[in-house]
């Protein structure tokens, strides 16, 4: 991302006359494949060498245009880029519009009466893991990689999920709960960190598993760990999935005289199917939501992204994330009155999360609120060994 020498942003548009991309500016971050810079001469926009580029967002859909309408001014080369640039590009709002939207929202909460989060990666990059479709993300890299081979893609480091922390938006959630604001969670993360933030066992449906907790495989019953559990231990019969093929004895055992049966990680990978109780109670709550709260997810795993539109009607979806979603048009449609019945906010989930509890909290009670989360930061690592 070129930057002037006062680290502002600069937009990547060889033309641009708007100036530095400002705070107060949406902007677009995103990535197409590697040019060599000898073979980039008199292209429209200034790539860097491995193929990013950040531009004001009215300069971006203006690019995406002239890709799609095959404009004269785009080589063939720079039209392949921007159209697989378009795949994983991030956009972030201007930050009026984020606060019209948050204004907007936290209206929604307050006369919901069935609120209802939807959680995914996107969360959780704030508190340093990555995510998985983002320009840097997990299976953008393998993307990349398996079209265009090694250059221009950096390998993904291993992810160490007892340093993670809960977010701004981690803590938010779990505060709207205390409130009665929102009524159930759903999330697709499996880092722990809603169960760490302090949002109870039946306050939410983990979809796709808690690599903190493992469960019985005989009688069921779940521990919550300080530590990661893991499927590779050895002192144990192991036995592969039928479905993902993986083992997910952790070589632990239930404590239950009765039982000893073998403990089991709770990691829902492809191939898996969901488990029943908790996709079942998923469902049961989601029919119930009138109003659904999506943080940070592209929408893209099914069955876990069909209860978003599965509650009451008309859907009222709020979707906060960096990138497009097929479910986007849903957040914008109008009621009989002409209103907009959800929200459609490209950013972080945490700048959003701040300026709606700013509308949501009275001022005194937000304000010890965020200051005494240096306190809980405290009491999180005291919850997770290291």
């Amino acid at each position: 991302m070129a930057t002037g020498t006062d680290d502002r942003r600069i937009c990547a548009v060889v033309e641009c006359e708007r100036g530095p991309i400002l705070q107060t500016d949406g902007w677009v971050d995103a990535r197409a494949f590697a040019v060599p810079k000898k073979e980039r001469s008199g292209f429209r926009v200034n790539w860097d060498d491995a193929g990013f580029a950040t531009f004001h967002e009215h300069c971006w859909f203006d690019l995406i245009k002239s890709a799609r309408e095959k404009d004269s001014r785009l080589t063939k080369t720079e039209t392949e880029m921007v159209m697989e640039a378009m795949k994983t590009a991030e956009i972030h709002d201007s930050l009026d519009r984020l606060k019209r939207e948050a204004e907007h929202i936290a209206h929604l909460i307050k006369k919901s009466k069935y609120c209802m989060a939807f959680t995914g990666a996107g969360i959780s990059t704030a508190a340093g893991i990555g995510d998985y479709r983002g320009i840097h993300g997990k299976w953008t890299e393998r993307d990349k990689k398996k079209t265009y081979g090694a250059k221009g893609t950096k390998k993904t480091p291993p992810r160490n999920m007892q340093v993670l922390r809960p977010t701004y938006t981690h803590e938010a959630i779990v505060k709207l709960l205390e409130k009665g604001h929102i009524k159930h969670l759903m999330s697709q993360n499996v880092d722990g960190l809603h169960r760490l933030s302090g949002v109870g066992e039946g306050q939410i449906s983990e979809l796709h598993g808690n690599a903190f907790v493992e469960k019985c495989e005989k009688c069921n019953k779940r521990y919550v760990r300080n530590f990661r559990c893991g499927g590779k231990a050895t002192n144990v019969p192991v036995i592969k999935c039928q479905r993902c093929r993986l083992n997910h004895r952790t070589g632990r055992l239930c404590d239950d005289q009765k039982c000893k049966g073998y403990l089991m990680n709770t990691i829902i990978n492809f191939g898996d199917f969901l488990e029943e109780d908790v996709i079942n109670s998923a469902e049961e709550h989601a029919a119930k939501s009138d109003l659904v709260l999506a943080l940070g997810t592209t929408l893209q795993v099914s069955p876990a992204n069909s209860l978003v539109e599965s509650g009451q009607t008309p859907t009222r979806l709020v979707i906060c994330n960096r990138q497009v979603t097929d479910y986007d048009q849903t957040c914008l449609e109008l009621d009989e009155k002409g209103e907009t019945l959800g929200s459609r906010v490209f950013g972080d989930c945490d700048k959003l999360m701040r300026e709606v509890m700013r509308r949501i909290l009275p001022k005194e009670e937000r304000v010890k609120w965020e200051e005494d989360r240096s306190v809980r930061m405290l009491t999180y690592d005291t919850q997770r060994k290291l």
